[in-house]
């Protein structure tokens, strides 16, 4: 069947790059992989994968508020000023 439309996407660069590169080690180009993309869609009556929120343990989510915490000056992040310091405090068994 020939191919008589056009679909326009606007996506950010870096992604774009990555995913050239990616489907690049697989013998396929990104017109490609869309169409195999569209065709799974229409196969399958919806995504060709499960699509839903990531269900993050206890300990993730306190490493994520941590990380906002920091990144709003509401508490310091932490600094070494050697590697050896580093890794004591990431081998260390007490938490912080």
């Amino acid at each position: 069947m020939a191919k008589s439309e056009t679909l326009h996407i606007r996506i950010e660069p870096a992604v774009k790059a990555g995913v050239e590169a990616t489907l690049k080690t697989l013998g396929l180009s990104t017109t490609e992989a869309i169409n195999i993309f569209l065709h799974q869609v229409i196969l399958t009556g919806g995504l060709p994968f499960e699509v839903k929120n990531p269900q993050y343990n206890a300990e993730t989510i306190a490493a994520m508020q941590e990380a906002r915490d920091i990144a709003v000056g509401k508490v310091p992040a932490k600094s070494f000023s050697t590697i050896a310091e580093l890794m004591d405090d990431l081998n260390s068994d007490d938490e912080d």
